[in-house]
């Protein structure tokens, strides 16, 4: 418990001191966040905003977690989560602001780096660790071992949940506040089952969240870019696999769920109809499009998102590792 509360400290503490320094950096080097025209209008204003802020995460995570745990087979393989994902989207930011190439990372470019990456990260976690192939199937409270099929399904989730986080940065603070819950369910989750070095990693991540939305709020004064969204996607789906709730996630993560699914619900409805389910998708610009104030949707999902959590946490807590 020590250890956790002391990863949360220091997380949030160097994200509270390098965020001063790193948003005039950002701008110094010219990385500001282009704004899509066909989002809703009032995000244009945003545009000029420092991006790739998920650079404090990269910094202020694993500084935490070497400082309260130190190098571990655990620790490694959750930070090869934080940080790989974390270069895949800096690589992709990189291109977009400085290439002003809007697209960024071509998407056959940016799904090899994640397969190849989730791939690393499943061989790791099943032998590196020994955490094996079995699966504990909540509400029955029985352990399965899905043996083979366990890498397609820990591959789904690995690149599902990293593009769900990405998906839901869109908003102020959004992604970021929804992650802090989610960290913490897995802090109390890791804590519950005696593993420190994982509790430690998730009492860090959630820290680091912290950290950054004192300056991500609304008005925020710098994003995460796809380097701070698809890194917190990796260490989410890091997590959830060093905890064995991989099929608890989508109850933890509920919300981020939600957003996929919006997604690919209006693309399906337009393909096959012709007409749209939401006003926009993401869930988030549906309701912004409603007429709901940017604040009163963040608070919204990131109440949503608390209740899930904690929802996910009494599903695993028959669970220990």
């Amino acid at each position: 418990m020590q250890k956790m509360v002391w990863a949360f400290i220091v997380a949030s503490a160097v994200g509270l001191l390098i965020g001063p320094w790193l948003i005039p950096y950002l701008r110094r080097l010219k990385f500001g966040q282009s704004i899509r025209e066909e989002g809703p209008k009032g995000h244009q204003r945003k545009a000029g905003t420092p991006t790739m802020g998920g650079l404090l995460f990269l910094i202020a995570v694993p500084m935490a977690v070497l400082v309260t745990v130190g190098f571990t087979p655990q620790s490694g393989v959750l930070l090869l989560g934080l940080l790989g994902f974390g270069l895949i989207g800096f690589l992709d930011d990189y291109i977009k602001v400085v290439k002003k190439r809007n697209l960024g990372l071509r998407a056959w470019q940016k799904f090899t780096g994640q397969l190849i990456l989730s791939l690393i990260l499943i061989y790791g976690v099943v032998y590196g660790i020994d955490r094996g192939t079995s699966l504990y199937l909540p509400g029955f409270e029985v352990w399965w071992d899905a043996g083979a099929l366990y890498y397609p399904l820990a591959l789904l989730l690995i690149v599902g949940t990293t593009n769900a986080v990405n998906l839901a940065d869109g908003l102020d603070g959004l992604a970021a506040g929804m992650t802090f819950w989610v960290a913490l369910a897995f802090a109390a989750i890791a804590s519950a089952g005696t593993s420190d070095v994982t509790a430690a990693f998730a009492a860090a991540l959630a820290g680091g969240c912290i950290g950054f939305l004192f300056f991500n709020h609304h008005p925020a004064r710098m994003f995460m870019g796809d380097t701070g969204s698809l890194a917190l996607g990796g260490a989410v789906a890091t997590l959830a696999l060093l905890t064995r709730t991989e099929l608890i996630l989508p109850v933890l993560g509920a919300v981020f769920v939600a957003e996929t699914l919006s997604v690919i619900l209006q693309v399906a409805s337009f393909k096959l109809t012709g007409k749209r389910i939401f006003r926009m998708s993401p869930l988030h610009h549906h309701f912004e499009l409603g007429g709901w104030p940017e604040t009163t949707v963040v608070y919204t999902f990131w109440a949503a998102s608390l209740i899930s959590a904690f929802l996910g946490v009494l599903l695993a807590m028959p669970i220990r590792f």
